[in-house]
């Protein structure tokens, strides 16, 4: 391949760890709420979009208002507790010493999803949030990205929907071989792996 060219990136449990700042987001959501949430299972599946999850624990005409709550907090209780997962940064810079861009296509809340890459001085080119599985595909031909990587099998569904390269990394709730299953064309250890797999890609 020459030219310039786009890698895009899931953000949870792909570029980032959030589940310790996710975590505390529950537990206040449940102190203020007075209903129990199970934040430890519910961080052990990350990916769906957050009313996905507040459907197992709340009415379904109480989500919206809910989901609008935990966004509302999560600023407070979740950038400064989200940690750079192995690679992250090398990943993004190994695009761009490829002349490429990156960008961030995730179901995450788009201004939640900018602070977190903010704070953790992680640099893209452009972020896209609230997508999920093949509704990520709007974003990836958008603009133009050859690969995007990910951690979950939605992430894989919709790169193949983009016919975009599926990267899988299984560093979130996801197998190997569940993200293989799903499409993915290659899965890495993590994105640690993820230059040098890409110096034999572009070339």
């Amino acid at each position: 391949m020459s030219g310039p060219f786009t890698v895009g990136f899931d953000l949870d449990m792909t570029l980032v760890d959030s589940r310790p700042g996710i975590r505390a987001c529950y537990e206040e959501l449940a102190a203020e709420t007075g209903v129990p949430i199970d934040a430890e299972l519910a961080v052990s599946r990350l990916g769906p979009p957050l009313e996905h999850e507040l459907a197992h624990w709340f009415p379904a005409a109480d989500v919206p208002a809910l989901a609008d709550r935990y966004r509302e907090m999560y600023p407070e209780f979740a950038i400064t507790g989200t940690i750079e997962l192995p690679g992250a940064r090398e990943a993004t810079a190994a695009v761009r010493a490829h002349g490429g861009r990156s960008i961030v296509v995730t179901g995450k809340y788009e201004p939640n999803a900018k602070l977190h890459l903010t704070h953790l001085d992680i640099p893209v080119d452009a972020v896209i949030g609230d997508l999920w599985a093949e509704q990520k595909a709007e974003a990836l031909r958008e603009y133009g990205a050859g690969v995007y990587v990910g951690d979950h099998i939605g992430d894989m569904r919709g790169a193949c929907t983009a016919r975009a390269y599926a990267v899988g990394v299984p560093t979130g709730p996801c197998r190997p071989d569940e993200l293989r299953a799903a499409g993915a064309d290659v899965v890495l250890a993590d994105l640690t792996e993820f230059p040098a797999w890409l110096d034999r890609w572009h070339d």
